[in-house]
């Protein structure tokens, strides 16, 4: 009898465990990129607590604003901080326009430096007047940010290219096009790899006021490529992870897990991937404004689940019997 009732209570426990997890989506980006790896140390750390985080791959970042305004358990997506300045400046889909004005900051994470690579002609940004550049596939990260460094510069190529950075790098190295963008945190690997410095390229800076009242301002360091021997100025893109204005479970679910994520940042700095020491949760982001489902938890409630989330009182239950 006695066995009985322990395996009831333990039937019970391990069922009661299952049920109490958070189970939260977030979409990222490319199986290789920093996103989805960002992705993955999120998911582990809160583990931990509870949380069963699915993390998917994506095309790109308004693929992701989609996303987390209609896919099925995706709370949370990444994207770059100039999505929202895209969407309402440039793209004309109307019902996107409406999704991207129901868009919340749950918080910023890193920079992600604009890299222009040129043939040694272009040597500024504004010298792109007239030429033929690669701007990468519709729908990426790189896509909205180039063309909005356009559309805020005022600069008028002759030829804008949505094709991947592959793609890109391999017709620019064969003289069919001069310049091309890649948005991504340093160092790209692409670069770092697939260009030797025979081929007569460079890293172009990018000081136009007018993009650099628009955006951060960056440096790649001298000799962050082997081929790269000065300091080059550049702008900056934040990756930013966000959510839709959910109310209800959704809107505390976000919550309790960004409250995970603030407690546990020395965590992911050791034991995540290296950009991780570079994120500054609390960083002002202009033109973003934080969901208040994470204010709430960060700032006002002591919140339960600072305890690990799968302890279950029943326990104490076989601990009587016992």
């Amino acid at each position: 009898m006695k066995k009985r009732i322990l395996f009831v209570i333990f039937f019970w426990v391990v069922m009661s465990g299952v049920s109490s997890a958070v189970n939260l989506g977030m979409v990222t980006g490319g199986s290789k990129g920093t996103y989805f790896q960002f992705g993955l140390n999120m998911m582990e750390m809160a583990k931990q607590y509870g949380f069963d985080l699915h993390v998917a791959t994506s095309r790109g970042s308004v693929e992701n604003v989609y996303a987390v305004y209609k896919r099925p358990r995706t709370q949370m997506g990444i994207v770059q901080s100039d999505v929202l300045a895209f969407v309402l400046k440039v793209e004309t889909n109307d019902v996107l326009k409406q999704i991207a004005r129901k868009i919340k900051m749950v918080f910023p994470l890193y920079n992600e430096e604009i890299h222009l690579l040129g043939k040694q002609a272009i040597r500024s940004f504004d010298a792109l007047e007239g030429k033929t550049v690669a701007i990468g596939k519709e729908g990426s990260g790189t896509y909205l940010t180039s063309r909005l460094l356009f559309e805020v510069s005022g600069i008028k190529p002759k030829s804008l290219l949505p094709i991947g950075t592959e793609t890109a790098l391999s017709q620019l190295k064969q003289g069919r096009i001069d310049a091309m963008f890649y948005v991504a945190g340093l160092p790209v690997k692409l670069f770092s790899e697939n260009v030797s410095g025979n081929e007569g390229l460079h890293l172009v800076p990018i000081t136009n006021k007018s993009i650099t009242d628009f955006y951060p301002m960056a440096q790649i360091p001298a000799n962050t490529y082997p081929w790269q021997p000065e300091t080059v100025h550049t702008a900056a893109v934040k990756a930013v992870l966000i959510s839709f204005d959910f109310r209800r479970n959704n809107c505390d679910n976000v919550g309790l897990f960004a409250k995970k994520v603030y407690d546990n940042l020395d965590w992911l700095k050791q034991n995540g991937h290296p950009k991780w020491k570079s994120v500054d949760l609390d960083y002002p982001l202009k033109g973003w404004e934080q969901y208040d489902c994470v204010k709430k938890y960060r700032h006002v409630y002591p919140v339960e689940t600072d305890k690990p989330m799968e302890k279950n009182p029943l326990l104490d239950a076989i601990k009587e019997i016992l």
